[in-house]
């Protein structure tokens, strides 16, 4: 009898412990008023976190119904709404992958690049600042950034996109560029190969512990649970400027999957590719027969074997249906 009573009391305590812990997390961003959030990219997967956090630290979050194609729309929404704050969620990445966005060009435009650019500007005219989550899938290694050269060697902010090697990145690059000039009143976080506490498929780890073959090379990722709240707080505090949105220090597609062999599934089994970084020689033919490829238009075939935005670092390009990752390192 006493023996379940000093179980119920732990309980007790275990559950308060993490409502506390929750309770940090949610009001991680406060800071002193409240605040009115208009948020684009309702229905996605960062998206759906940003609105339980932000009604968890108690501000207000409208979600923005207007497509941000349509300048107009959004405009109206943005004087109707009257927000504080506005969070950019949204993005076109494709399915099962982005060579989706090879095929579906037009598609990738209208939301990359000018939906963004209409909400950033927008924003800057009204001098109402703006958070994008976007990608720091815009990197490949070179010379100035070879693979091993550690923090000192590392990409920082003031680098600009060196990867052109899928559609999705190229047009993310160009955004980026554009978007420099809305700085003052823009935030931008280079979100990359992000992890969450759970086993949502558009987990990294979900994502990677179906793949037969991985590449064991280190590579910057974020840790949702940990940044998204810290994103919160830097729209708050309008710090503006661009972020690598990325945890400290580096893992691999080993590291990760060691611990998910040893924390969810014990009988996971997975077979280590050999890394391999691809030659100047290598990069340039790759560039030229991709280029080639998205010329010719045939979805049918190119589908197998475009090079996707994952390939053009981490091993050398070959056709395969099955998708590879592009590494990248970011301070």
């Amino acid at each position: 009898k006493h023996r379940g009573w000093r179980q119920l009391a732990r309980r007790r305590r275990d559950g308060q412990k993490r409502q506390t812990t929750a309770q940090a997390r949610a009001t991680m961003a406060t800071n002193g008023e409240k605040q009115k959030f208009l948020l684009y990219g309702k229905n996605g997967w960062i998206g759906g976190m940003l609105i339980e956090l932000i009604k968890a630290a108690g501000d207000e979050v409208v979600l923005g119904d207007a497509r941000l194609e349509n300048r107009e729309a959004v405009a109206a929404e943005i004087d109707a709404v009257k927000p504080t704050r506005v969070l950019n969620a949204a993005g076109v990445t494709g399915r099962p992958n982005v060579d989706w966005c090879e095929f579906n060009k037009q598609t990738g435009i209208r939301t990359n690049i000018i939906g963004c650019l209409n909400l950033a500007d927008l924003c800057w005219q009204r001098q109402l600042h703006c958070t994008l989550y976007a990608t720091g899938c815009i990197f490949e290694y070179d010379d100035a950034h070879p693979l091993g050269g550690g923090v000192s060697t590392a990409f920082t902010e003031e680098d600009r996109a060196n990867f052109t090697g899928s559609y999705y990145s190229l047009t993310k690059g160009f955004c980026e560029e554009m978007l420099r000039a809305y700085l003052d009143h823009l935030t931008v976080l280079r979100v990359r190969m992000p992890i969450s506490d759970d086993l949502s498929p558009r987990n990294f780890i979900t994502k990677i512990s179906k793949y037969e073959k991985v590449v064991n090379i280190p590579n910057s990722m974020t840790v949702l649970y940990d940044l998204l709240p810290a994103s919160l707080a830097l729209s708050k505090r309008k710090l503006n400027g661009i972020y690598n949105f990325c945890n400290p220090g580096a893992i691999s597609h080993n590291e990760c999957l060691e611990l998910y062999k040893k924390h969810v599934d014990p009988d996971y089994t997975y077979v280590q590719r050999r890394p391999r970084i691809a030659t100047k020689f290598e990069k340039k033919t790759t560039d030229r027969r991709l280029s080639w490829r998205r010329s010719q238009g045939d979805a049918s075939r190119s589908m197998k074997t475009a090079a996707s935005r994952e390939t053009a670092a981490g091993t050398r390009w070959r056709p395969s249906t099955r998708t590879t990752w592009r590494w990248t390192w970011a301070r």
